[in-house]
């Protein structure tokens, strides 16, 4: 039995080559251990929630499942803010996300001045710079995913598009 397609396109590295490269790019812009890979996929993890994308939730909740992450942290991603799983430096990230991701209250700034130095407490400047690339990594996924609507997989190896 064949699962459903669910898929919106096909590959768009099929049709735009350069988009694997952007992806590599990033990966490896990321991948330089100034921010933990556990915080990264907890960033990423909450951002597919953020934004209700089935794909993104799945493929970072995997990740942090292999990894040797908890059910109870995996979970509790989605109400992180009361939840008594995670340390400060990964609350901050968590909150970073969240305001980048989130419409700010009328007149404020998404990051304020208070958000950004609460996260520079933890994060040294390569590190904030890090997880700021971070951010803007999954932001391009977002736009693939929530477009494209790819297959939920729980590897990057599995067959995500149609």
């Amino acid at each position: 039995m064949t699962k459903p397609s669910i898929s919106r396109m096909s590959d768009p590295g099929e049709f735009v080559p350069e988009v694997k490269d952007v992806s590599a790019a990033l990966f490896r812009a990321t991948g330089n251990q100034s921010v933990p890979r556990t915080t990264m996929n907890l960033v990423h993890l909450r951002a597919g929630q953020i934004v209700h994308n089935t794909y993104l939730t799945i493929l970072n909740t995997s990740f942090l499942r292999k990894a040797g992450e908890s059910e109870e942290r995996i979970t509790a991603v989605s109400s992180w803010q009361d939840a008594p799983y995670f340390t400060a430096a990964e609350r901050a990230a968590l909150a970073l996300v969240e305001a980048t991701l989130q419409p700010a209250p009328h007149g404020r700034e998404r990051v304020t001045d208070e958000l950004y130095a609460e996260v520079a407490k933890y994060y040294d400047d390569k590190a904030l710079a890090t997880l700021t690339v971070a951010i803007g990594q999954i932001n391009f996924f977002i736009a693939l995913a929530v477009i494209g609507k790819p297959q939920p997989v729980a590897s990057l190896a599995d067959e995500q598009w149609d």
